[in-house]
């Protein structure tokens, strides 16, 4: 026998076919078993079912034996307890004494006695219920005895007394294994003191006080029990009495602050043990407690201090109270204490905002002239002068917070009690501007050096693979700002220190990394601490700032002065700032020179075309700092602020035409030069060309020149070329995107002065040259040139033959141009399938053309 296969290879084989079929053969095995046991179920269970017919199925049943006994007791327990207070009310004058008595002693025994076997017996649920009726007849019994043997007492004295003695009853009853009566016990010791002081003719403070002492009692009740529903009764009758116990103390604070300072003191102090035994209670118990005092406190400086002292008397205590206890208390406590100062404190800086707001935006709101030397009258100024003073104790006691929202709001209210002091004090003018400005210099010096604003913080934490200090590193400004491979300076490799921009120049820095390998990617960081205050206090200046502006247009001599002052803050700040920051104080101090231009062309009195020439001189040192800084991240935002300034200027000049061409020049001159700069920007070079045609037909229209061709040819032809070379260094390119805006600029115009032209030359020159820009969009298959070519000779035409058919039509009968309309739409009706496969023709045909 001869073999196919070498005898490895077919080895190999024989071996996989084997494997295939075990493979198999324990899938069929398995198969088989699973079969067997399907088969052999029926059987089982006919063999286990007994002779006989098919037992019904069982209903399942909706509820419990438990819940069901406990319904019944409970709908039994409520009828006798019906029947007795009926039996009290209406039967009770039909009995003798002795039978009213044999009838009270001898049910409510019963009653009482019954659970005791019950419980013996092992039925729990029928004792509760029976318990639970006999209690029911206790209070029936108390008021039959009211009604018959003590009518003339007080109805009010002797439910006090009725309910202290059967709530010691209930409580010696429930000492059993009964679990009814202490919940209802406790419920009922609610009532004895409230109901003492209302009888005794108690005052809210007395009331007040035994409510207190009643939740004081269900405190330690409640801290004691060992029953879950003994504990949940005594606790929330502790929290509503207790509760109501410090608002009545509150209140009565306003009027009477010594008897309610003992009050909230001693309120203060039961919710103080409650934070100190109950752990997931502490934090909330504690920030009553804490609310309490400062109650207490403030409402006793209230009385003695003068007016306008009540909030910052509040402040004052609720700082005070946030650092007591801040080693010996729990940390729950200390959190719990503190908030409560937290809250206190944020809402007198609330108070104290107002003046704020005043001193920020009452400039703005004028109603004199610019320049008029009158002032505008003060706002606010009987508000309690004691306003920044709160903002005083917020600045202090959030610096003392090493967090860094607690810096961030910290800065804030520093910044809004410079704010405010011109407000509440009344100042005069000129110190009033001399403290916005100074105002604004300090905050801009945070923005630039936010370093000592940060020390005692904790840098944030970064994400896997990040550089820098970690969570509990502490940050005092240039670790964190110079630490390698974060986000809050540059990088002290080698690398980043060679990576400076070639062309940048010598004293220009560079924001380019250096030519090393990418970084691998990381997780993205958060904002160190030194960048959020650096924005906080670079947001605050800006709007101090802005403050200052409107009130220095009150006088001239102001105006330049804090114009030039705050140009020279932003100048420095965009020299020494970092990041965005430089860039936005770079644009300010453009947009504060421009204002000073403004004021100087205002102050000679120029008429505004000539002031529109003054402000080009901001644009052209924009753009001379631009070229020195060349790539540097702050040339283009200054470049493009100095643009706004000389859109200002042009529209200045809008009344003097011939002064706004020059304008108009003159900034295309700018543009211009700095297209021609080594960076080559290509949208200076747009906007040179731009003002320059803008410039040119100013001139023509000062000339009187009203033909459209004088000013859309300078454009088509120098376009026109510009098509034609990058069509020879791109074949590719689209015949609309070379020649379409060149030809449209002259096509579109001329057109339209055709249509209203009542001469021949016009038409016939347009004619002309738009049939030959037809014929060569068809020699040279360009669409843009077929196309506008095509639609202009057409409209060209149309307008020239017009006036023709008008005439023939106004010579013809009324009822021939329907007719003829009707035929024509007949005709494109039938051949409609034809002149779809036309118009798709000719679409693909130019689709085809560039």
């Amino acid at each position: 026998m001869e073999n196919a296969l070498p005898p490895a290879d077919e080895l190999v084989l024989v071996d996989r076919e084997l494997a295939q079929l075990d493979t198999r053969r324990s899938q069929l095995l398995a198969r088989r078993a699973w079969l067997l046991q399907v088969l052999a179920a029926p059987v089982a269970r006919a063999a286990a079912q007994p002779a006989g017919p098919p037992a019904p199925s069982r209903p399942l049943a909706d509820s419990t034996p438990r819940s069901a006994q406990n319904v019944l007791l409970t709908l039994g327990g409520a009828l006798l307890t019906i029947a007795a207070v009926a039996f009290t009310l209406v039967s009770w004058g039909s009995m003798g004494i002795g039978g009213r008595a044999a009838v009270l002693v001898v049910v409510t025994s019963a009653a009482l006695a019954a659970p005791v076997a019950l419980l013996r017996r092992g039925l729990a649920s029928t004792a509760e219920a029976v318990a639970a009726l006999g209690m029911a007849l206790m209070v029936l019994d108390a008021y039959a005895l009211h009604r018959v043997a003590l009518a003339d007492t007080d109805g009010v004295g002797y439910a006090a007394v009725a309910s202290a003695v059967l709530a010691g009853a209930w409580a010696a009853y429930g000492r059993g294994r009964l679990r009814g009566p202490l919940p209802v016990a406790v419920a009922t010791a609610q009532l004895p003191l409230l109901l003492g002081v209302v009888a005794a003719d108690g005052g809210p403070s007395a009331l007040a006080w035994a409510a207190l002492a009643t939740a004081a009692a269900d405190v330690a009740v409640a801290l004691r029990a060992t029953s879950a529903a003994v504990r949940i009764t005594a606790g929330a009758g502790g929290l509503a009495l207790g509760g109501w116990a410090l608002l009545t103390g509150g209140w009565l604070s306003l009027t009477s602050p010594i008897p309610a300072g003992a009050l909230l003191l001693a309120g203060a102090a039961v919710a103080l043990y409650v934070a100190w035994r109950v752990a997931p209670l502490a934090e909330a118990a504690a920030v009553v407690a804490g609310l309490a005092v400062i109650a207490a406190a403030g409402g006793v400086l209230r009385a003695v201090a003068p007016e306008g002292w009540t909030v910052p008397g509040y402040v004052l205590c609720a700082v005070a109270l946030a650092a007591v206890l801040r080693s010996a208390a729990p940390r729950a406590v200390r959190r719990g204490l503190a908030g409560a100062g937290a809250g206190v404190l944020a809402l007198g800086v609330a108070w104290a905002l107002p003046p704020v707001v005043a001193g920020l935006l009452s400039p703005a709101a004028r109603s004199t002239e610019v320049w008029s030397g009158a002032h505008a009258e003060p706002v606010l100024a009987s508000y309690p002068a004691t306003a920044p003073l709160v903002l005083l104790v917020g600045t202090a006691a959030l610096a003392a917070v090493p967090r860094l929202w607690a810096r961030c709001g910290a800065l804030f209210l520093a910044w809004a009690l410079l704010t405010s002091l011109p407000v509440s004090p009344g100042l005069p003018y000129g110190a009033t501007l001399t403290l916005q400005l100074l105002t604004t210099a300090a905050a801009l010096l945070v923005a630039v050096r936010p370093d000592p604003a940060t020390r005692g913080l904790r840098a944030p934490v970064r994400g896997p693979g990040t550089a820098g200090p970690s969570a509990g590193e502490p940050v005092d400004g240039a670790s964190a700002a110079g630490a390698p491979g974060t986000a809050a300076g540059p990088s002290d490799s080698p690398d980043a220190a060679g990576s400076g921009d070639a062309g940048a120049g010598g004293g220009a820095e560079s924001s380019r990394p250096g030519w090393g390998p990418r970084p691998v990617p990381t997780a993205t960081a958060p904002a160190p601490p030194r960048e959020v205050l650096a924005w906080s206090a670079f947001a605050c200046g800006l709007a101090s700032a802005l403050s200052a502006t409107a009130a220095a247009l009150d006088t001239r001599a102001a105006t330049f002065a804090a114009l030039g002052l705050l140009t020279a803050l932003f100048a420095v700040t965009g020299f020494l700032a970092e990041g965005g920051r430089r860039a936005v104080a770079a644009c300010a101090a453009v947009v504060t020179a421009t204002g000073l231009v403004g004021a100087g062309t205002a102050a000679a009195e120029l008429p505004a075309h000539l002031a529109a020439l003054a402000l080009l001189v901001v644009p052209a040192l924009t753009a001379a700092v631009g070229a020195r800084l060349r790539r540097h991240p702050v040339a283009l935002p200054v470049e493009l602020t100095g643009a706004v300034a000389g859109l200002l200027a042009v529209g200045l000049a809008v009344s003097r035409p011939a002064v706004l061409a020059l304008v108009l020049a003159l900034a295309g001159v700018i543009a211009a030069a700095t297209a021609v700069r080594p960076e080559r920007r290509p949208a200076a070079s747009w906007a040179a060309a731009a003002l320059f045609l803008l410039a040119t037909w100013v001139r023509l229209a000062v000339w009187d020149v009203t033909t459209p061709e004088a000013y859309t040819l300078p454009v088509t032809v120098p376009a026109l070329a510009v098509g034609v070379l990058r069509r020879r260094r791109d074949p590719e390119a689209s015949s609309w995107a070379a020649y379409g805006p060149g030809l449209a600029v002259t096509l579109v115009p001329s057109l339209f002065a055709a249509w209203t032209d009542p001469d021949w030359p016009r038409p016939l020159i347009l004619g002309v040259a738009s049939l030959a820009v037809t014929l060569l969009g068809a020699r040279f298959r360009l669409q843009a040139l077929l196309v506008l070519g095509g639609t202009v000779l057409a409209l060209d035409g149309l307008h020239e033959l017009a006036p023709y058919v008008v005439q023939a039509v106004g010579a013809l009968p009324r009822w021939l141009p329907p007719a003829l309309a009707g035929l024509l739409l007949l005709g494109v009706g039938a051949t409609y399938e034809q002149r779809l496969r036309d118009a798709r023709r000719l679409r693909e045909r130019l689709g085809r053309m560039r």
